[in-house]
């Protein structure tokens, strides 16, 4: 599009840095300076962005407690050929930030929606991982609460694929310590994570190792700080724990819910007492044998 050309009508989601200022893009700049208004998710944080770069754009918040009821007046506007910035505090706007319910409402409603690419910590922190790409699966922030945690954790083991995956996670710095007891817990001490700290920042760091290592070398500090990304590599099919001798995991669940008359998951507690294995890595066991089956 030619510099001088007119800015078309719609609503532009675009991408700010996620520390370094540098990594703003000449299109981002441009957009921010020739919209009507800019969407943040937090008009402070944006205008320092803004003030740095000399845009005098007019600024209004959208952020998760008033998307919803901001959207109607933003389609309006939309509507009557308006064109409207968004921008979350840093990266992408609508990947873990407000950017999501306004875009699908402005789709709905039939308005343009034009994405300004830049910087994302979740595709940064994995192209430099040096953990797989040709699967990934992104999952924003793991629930505060730690049993619904370590659930959430059990339920991703269990969806065991043929292929190395590799999942991503945001961390928050209080909580990255007892997220990777849950993951130790749940994949067990191996399986390779790497923790991706402050990116494009000064103080960037990747921790690269089996889950153990790394927990224990993050143990080890008087206190974490900055913006957390976390990635695992989960196993493939077929290479979790040594399956129980002489007979598969659910063979045994079954004999112990004949013998005693309980459900399976109070036979899958008694195995794990007798087995001196976590009811979690029988379980995702215990998955993985029954996707085999049912793939043959």
């Amino acid at each position: 599009m030619p510099d001088d050309a007119p800015l078309a009508p719609g609503l532009y989601l675009v991408a700010t840095p996620i520390g370094n200022l540098n990594d703003i893009t000449l299109r981002a700049l441009d957009v921010l300076r020739r919209v009507d208004r800019i969407a943040c998710e937090d008009t402070r944080q944006t205008q320092k962005l803004l003030n740095h770069f000399q845009i005098a754009t007019p600024t209004e918040s959208l952020h998760e407690h008033n998307e919803q009821a901001r959207a109607d007046s933003i389609i309006q506007f939309l509507r009557s050929g308006a064109r409207i910035a968004v921008v979350s505090d840093a990266g992408m706007p609508g990947i873990s930030d407000p950017g999501m319910a306004l875009t699908a409402a402005a789709i709905a409603a039939g308005i343009p929606v034009i994405p300004i690419p830049g910087a994302n910590a979740a595709l940064s922190a994995l192209v430099a991982s040096g953990l797989p790409t040709a699967e990934f699966h992104f999952l924003g922030f793991l629930p505060e609460k730690a049993g619904q945690r370590r659930t959430r954790l059990e339920e991703l083991a269990a969806a065991a694929s043929e292929t190395p995956r590799t999942l991503v996670f945001y961390e928050a710095p209080h909580r990255i310590l007892e997220t990777l007891a849950d993951l130790e817990a749940v994949f067990g001490p191996e399986p390779p994570i790497v923790i991706a700290r402050e990116l494009t920042k000064i103080h960037e760091e990747f921790l690269r190792g089996p889950v153990a290592q790394v927990r224990s070398a993050m143990q080890t500090r008087d206190r974490i700080r900055g913006e957390i990304t976390l990635l695992v590599q989960a196993p493939a099919l077929g290479a979790s724990a040594p399956a129980l001798p002489g007979a598969s995991i659910a063979n045994r669940i079954a004999q112990l819910q004949s013998e005693y008359g309980i459900d399976e998951k109070e036979a899958l507690k008694r195995l794990a007492r007798e087995l001196d294995r976590s009811k979690s890595d029988l379980y995702r066991e215990l998955q993985r044998e029954r996707a085999a089956r049912n793939k043959r």
